[in-house]
């Protein structure tokens, strides 16, 4: 057998409580055709102050589990930019509250390439025989580090979380991942950032002359804080290539793609790869509209709404692409599977 990890479950989990366009014209200055128009967005989901990044992944995660069937788990990736706490990682805890024992757990950290990234390193677990079967988890909370005065990311960006188990399969068999390409670019780091928190910038800066961590001269500033249009060039230009790469080494000819799933970012970056590429706009999946850019979820969360509104049939070829902060990239081609449904 060819050993390759093979997507078995999927599942998906969003916050009951929505947010439209609309709701936000009571609070900043915009409307709703300028985010529509800009974004495509008319509504997204947000958690509850007192809800944390782990109870989104606990849902999904579940909600994957059923879908795989009764076999255990033998490690969990959680990708998220909105971990619970700084230390420890939030994938520990995630496995503990669904029953998974003593699995190894850990975060993977890469914005919103993180679930492609996520993707990989399960896909390593299981080709190393390190693992038989891996939960994937990508989940944010990216409303509780959004400035709520910023009308520019607060209309974008929504919480939740998708997930999917891969097991051990053979790389012929539908479900199986890959070609996965990945790749980062960090002199562009600073295009997409939360400024402080880290040891480069940290909350409390010793004053003694031993420490080397110097504050910045505009203040603390705890917020997400993205350069729009250079994003949006870099995304086009990263999503385009790595869908290249990922179809080429697969023996895919564009007109193949069945369903093309980007990062839900923005509607008309979206359309921008699509074109492109150039695959037709029917083929590429829309989920953005309603839950709005879910960062780590965006992908699994895309995909899940495309299996359950039956836009993919086993067998389908499905192009998956993703650009996130770092700046990371990435692409991954697979035909579909037959999954559980939850």
């Amino acid at each position: 057998m060819n050993r390759a990890a093979v997507l078995c479950g999927l599942g998906s989990w969003l916050p009951p409580a929505v947010v439209t366009n609309q709701d936000l014209e009571a609070e900043l200055d915009t409307t709703d055709e300028w985010v529509r128009s800009r974004t495509g967005i008319s509504r997204r989901h947000v958690a509850a102050r007192d809800t944390a990044t782990s109870d989104l992944a606990v849902e999904a995660g579940a909600r994957a589990l059923k879908s795989a069937g009764s076999d255990p788990v033998d490690a969990v990736v959680v990708a998220t930019t909105t971990p619970d706490h700084s230390c420890p990682a939030t994938a520990p805890s995630v496995a503990a509250r669904l029953g998974l024992g003593t699995v190894a757990a850990f975060d993977v950290a890469a914005v919103c390439t993180g679930f492609l990234y996520g993707l990989a390193t399960a896909a390593g677990l299981i080709a190393t025989h390190t693992a038989e079967r891996v939960l994937v988890i990508g989940a944010d909370k990216f409303s509780g580090i959004l400035d709520p005065h910023d009308r520019s990311t607060r209309a974008i960006f929504g919480d939740g979380a998708g997930a999917a188990v891969l097991r051990a399969g053979d790389a012929a068999e539908a479900g199986a991942l890959g070609p996965l390409v990945l790749a980062s670019d960090g002199t562009g780091s600073d295009l997409i950032c939360v400024r402080s928190g880290g040891s480069r910038e940290p909350w409390h800066t010793s004053t003694t002359p031993e420490s080397k961590a110097v504050p910045s001269p505009l203040g603390p500033d705890p917020y997400f804080r993205m350069n729009g249009k250079a994003v949006f060039r870099n995304a086009v230009e990263r999503m385009v290539e790595s869908s290249r790469t990922a179809a080429g080494r697969a023996g895919w000819a564009v007109e193949d793609i069945d369903l093309f799933v980007a990062h839900q970012a923005n509607l008309r970056i979206m359309h921008a790869v699509a074109d492109r590429l150039p695959v037709p706009r029917p083929r590429c999946h829309v989920h953005l509209d309603r839950v709005g850019n879910t960062a780590a979820a965006s992908l699994p969360l895309a995909l899940d709404d495309a299996a359950v509104s039956g836009r993919l049939a086993a067998g389908d070829r499905v192009l998956l692409t993703a650009f996130g902060g770092g700046l990371t990239w990435g692409a991954c081609a697979l035909r579909w599977p037959e999954l559980g449904t939850v």
